[in-house]
């Protein structure tokens, strides 16, 4: 079907159709002014970038030191106990002799605090924390240890049965101060440390105990001071990568009070079994 317009209404229809176009764009156009949000800045470029941190920029991304420091103490450890510098005098027996394998450490340390000493970095630190300590000696089977009115430790000859058993034991509070550094492994949350520094123990308990048999399996239990220093220091050190830890301990303090038993300063090697 063939229409024919009059000149007059052609005219007029394309005028509204350029009048619409117009009209079109204009609203397109407010819309995108309203929705830019560029506002220009009349200060130098070069100011603006000074403020600029990069820490800033990559804070959503992969950062190696953007973690605070973590050190190595809490967990629970397992070592082996034996006297260095020992000394004798005025004694006929070395009747403090134990066997190392079977003279036993357990520290469970259940408080830790990391101090990273770094602004930009966090692979060196310090650490404190709060540990229990429970330590024993196993002597030979027949021998125990007393302390007369003088206060002066005495060995004790017991004998109840060919397969008895003897033990010292002592419980402490720990507390260190370590400095630890840290070197990344293939990638930066594994790391093998070194921390060392000293701690200090007090004495909350300690006590003698043979087990033996008769008709059934018994136990003479002594608790006692024992002339021993209640309060003592000395100096740790760890080391370890991943899974792998191992520690030692050294006291500055000998077990005994000066005069009142064999000069012994206690030594621990061992090894971490859980880090927490």
């Amino acid at each position: 079907m063939n229409i024919d317009w009059p000149l007059k209404t052609r005219k007029n229809l394309l005028c509204r159709f350029f009048l619409l176009l117009i009209l079109t764009g204009c609203v397109l156009n407010a819309r995108s002014q309203e929705q830019d949000t560029i506002i220009p800045i009349d200060k130098d470029p070069e100011e603006i970038l000074k403020n600029v941190s990069p820490r800033n920029i990559i804070q959503g991304g992969f950062n190696f030191w953007q973690d605070n420091f973590s050190g190595h103490w809490a967990g629970i450890d397992v070592g082996f106990n034996t006297f260095l510098n020992k000394d004798y005098s005025g004694y006929n027996t070395e009747f403090m002799e134990n066997d190392f394998l079977l003279s036993n450490s357990l520290y469970v340390n259940i408080i830790q605090q990391s101090i990273g000493l770094q602004k930009n970095r966090n692979t060196i630190g310090l650490i404190t924390g709060l540990g229990m300590h429970f330590q024993s000696y196993r002597l030979n089977r027949n021998t125990t240890i007393h302390r007369t009115e003088s206060g002066r430790i005495e060995p004790r000859f017991l004998l109840f049965d060919q397969n008895q058993k003897s033990k010292f034991s002592i419980v402490s509070v720990m507390i260190p101060l370590l400095a630890e550094f840290q070197i990344p492994i293939n990638h930066y949350r594994n790391r093998f440390f070194v921390s060392t520094g000293p701690y200090m123990a007090i004495r909350l308990s300690s006590h003698t105990k043979i087990k033996y048999r008769s008709d059934r399996k018994e136990k003479l239990k002594v608790p006692g001071h024992y002339s021993m220093h209640n309060f003592k220091y000395g100096i740790m050190l760890r080391t370890g990568y991943r899974y792998v830890q191992f520690f030692a301990t050294y006291d500055f303090v000998p077990l005994f009070f000066e005069d009142k038993g064999p000069e012994l300063f206690p030594f621990t090697v061992g090894i971490t079994l859980l880090s927490f």
